[in-house]
């Protein structure tokens, strides 16, 4: 039986992962003395005692931890940002970087919910030559307020909250979003994208766009394109023309509850959008957090988890 430390349990991901896996009998969760989890030889010893830590931590702190491993056994995966552009560290997304690459490694990037977004749509591209690696990119993504953390889940559901929370907010307004360096680094690009992250009044949800110029490619090619790479894939579905043709909108809370994502094609032969649907606290976090705990640990991806 494997043994889990969760350094960070308090926390919104900490709590995700910790939820989803609370009733399984294949690990052992590691209890956590509340009155002793910040000091550092109380996590120096949870950690190096673990087969498997997640790491739910502000990246300072997740650095911290990572320089307590002792034990070469010990896997981290790690959910902050501080690794994810590391290339001794594995990037967490199997379906892009390889399940056998993940099932492998000690020291996994878990991607960050935008950038999951993203790199499920124009990695594909890239790969299949659709786009060009220095091709002039934007993207907006809606989040629900969830994503934010404890902090902004509090202002957000405060009795007496901002009246200009119950509208959508555009932030990241200097285009200097975190996310920006994994988007452009796994997806092999050679700028940034122009990017627009969107946070609004509904708990969890997310959907990334990106707008397409056709450049000779139809709108069926690049759903065809979709299909093929994601082919056999457990966790992400691309819909079919017909799936497509029968939405009027696309809600950005569809997925909510699930640990899976969906690629929508939309538009015509000259502009087309491409959205991945998927929830930011499922395959946003958490989710794809556990299914890397999965693959490393030789189980079903999907144990545990809602698809």
């Amino acid at each position: 039986m494997k043994k889990v430390f969760i350094d960070g349990s308090a926390g919104t991901t900490g709590l995700q992962i910790f939820d989803r896996l609370k009733n399984r009998t294949d690990i052992a969760l590691m209890p956590v003395d509340e009155s002793r989890r910040k000091e550092l030889q109380y996590r120096k010893e949870c950690i190096n005692n673990a087969d498997i830590v997640f790491l739910c931590l502000p990246d300072a702190a997740a650095v911290e931890s990572v320089s307590l491993v002792e034990n070469p056994d010990t896997c981290i995966i790690d959910t902050s940002t501080a690794h994810r552009t590391n290339p001794e560290w594995t990037y967490g997304f199997p379906e892009i970087t390889g399940f056998d690459k993940i099932a492998v490694s000690k020291k996994i990037a878990n991607p960050g919910c935008h950038a999951t977004g993203f790199i499920s749509v124009v990695y594909p591209l890239v790969k299949c030559g659709i786009i060009n690696s220095d091709a002039d990119l934007s993207c907006f993504s809606l989040t629900g307020y969830s994503g934010g953390g404890k902090k902004m889940i509090a202002e957000y559901e405060d009795a007496e909250a901002d009246k200009a929370l119950t509208s959508a907010g555009i932030y990241g307004l200097a285009q200097n979003h975190k996310h920006l360096p994994e988007m452009k680094t796994i997806c092999g690009l050679s700028k940034e994208p122009v990017f627009c992250p969107i946070v609004d009044n509904y708990y969890k949800g997310m959907s990334t766009t990106i707008p397409l110029f056709g450049n000779g490619f139809t709108l069926s090619q690049v759903r065809e394109a979709f299909q093929e790479f994601y082919k056999g894939q457990q966790f992400i579905n691309v819909l079919s023309a017909e799936e497509t043709d029968a939405l009027s909108k696309i809600y950005s809370n569809t997925k909510s509850g699930t640990d899976s994502l969906d690629i929508i094609v939309t538009g015509n032969d000259e502009r087309m959008t491409v959205t991945a649907l998927f929830d930011n606290l499922g395959k946003g976090a958490s989710g794809s957090a556990i299914e890397n705990m999965n693959i490393v640990m030789g189980i079903n991806p999907a144990a545990s988890l809602v698809l």
